[in-house]
């Protein structure tokens, strides 16, 4: 079934504005029509149409967002190439747009994105009747590099565990390394989505995916929750909080980096998804399955959580240095 979220106009009386405006919330999808509202790209009103409807479907905020950013983006290059109907709209402006955007030095998994919420526009421009199919025959594909989750070196997490003193921050830290929750899904846990006594944390709701799943807690991680919920302030909704309200991303960016400047680990490329990294190769290590350590990740796709099996396949590392042991000793070839 189909979640609908309701769409809050803007008010229209002016007299109303100056009064009134000031204490409103407005919700994501109303900033976004105020800015398309604001914007010179053609046919406006199908933008609006698609962007309820991806607001009625229950799409995350962040969501919206990047498929605002597509679609506008794209719309005032079309209209920059002398064009304004939708229905006249090929592969080749879609393929001319890609290459602009990379002109201006954007990430190759940043086009791809761009590409995903493009080709999601073009679904629903088909749907409506406003362009034909043709234009889902000739899909871009960009080639986007498959590159090895960076974990942290064992040495390198005794020395960040062993500089933290703060009890917040061990707290969280130790919570990240042990449960490999993504950041976004710790800053927004409540102290009710905790039970203790089962040593379980509930997410109810998957940052990337919406897919929700339980995590456990290690005897570290634990010792370090508890210590943590003796000393917050019990009136805070949130589990973790900053000096006003919930802590958010980059505050608790800066907590990580100010740790690794402390332990001289800055230039080593570590960010706080190293921790989740980390969590998931140690647990491979360990013998753990691949399908169990996909449920703990909340992957929907297990290819997602077999990259971690390419750093940590002791079977391939053993018959590697067996194999040179016969080479070095001249079982093959002889000495060199």
């Amino acid at each position: 079934m189909i979640q609908t979220k309701p769409i809050i106009s803007r008010p229209q009386s002016s007299k109303l504005e100056a009064v009134d405006y000031h204490y409103l919330v407005y919700s994501p999808i109303d900033r976004i029509l105020q800015k398309i509202s604001e914007m010179e790209i053609p046919c406006r009103e199908q933008v609006e149409s698609y962007m309820r409807h991806k607001w009625r479907m229950n799409h995350k905020p962040s969501t919206l967002k990047g498929s605002f950013h597509a679609v506008s983006s794209f719309l005032t290059f079309y209209a920059g190439l002398g064009k304004s109907q939708l229905q006249n709209i090929a592969s080749d402006d879609l393929e001319a747009f890609i290459e602009h955007e990379q002109d201006r030095g954007i990430k190759v998994t940043t086009a791809r994105t761009q590409l995903k919420h493009l080709w999601a526009f073009m679904r629903f421009l088909i749907q409506q009747d406003i362009i034909g199919e043709r234009i889902l025959k000739r899909k871009i594909k960009l080639k986007v590099p498959d590159f090895l989750p960076r974990a942290i070196a064992p040495g390198d997490i005794r020395r960040l565990l062993g500089a933290i003193k703060e009890t917040r921050d061990r707290a969280l830290i130790l919570v990240l390394l042990r449960t490999g929750m993504r950041i976004g899904e710790l800053l927004r846990l409540h102290v009710r989505d905790l039970d203790v006594r089962e040593r379980k944390i509930h997410i109810y709701e998957g940052e990337k995916n919406c897919l929700g799943r339980v995590v456990y807690l290690s005897d570290d991680a634990l010792v370090a929750l508890k210590l943590w919920l003796s000393k917050r302030d019990k009136r805070k909704e949130y589990l973790f909080y900053g000096l006003k309200s919930n802590l958010c991303y980059s505050s608790a960016r800066n907590i990580f980096t100010q740790y690794l400047k402390e332990t001289g680990l800055q230039h080593k490329g570590y960010t706080m998804h190293s921790l989740r990294h980390t969590f998931a190769s140690e647990l491979l290590n360990a013998g753990m399955r691949l399908e169990c350590l996909q449920l703990l990740l909340g992957h929907r796709d297990i290819e997602m959580t077999r990259r971690y099996a390419r750093l940590t396949d002791k079977s391939r590392e053993e018959e590697y240095f067996r194999a040179m042991e016969i080479i070095e000793q001249g079982g093959i070839h002889g000495t060199y």
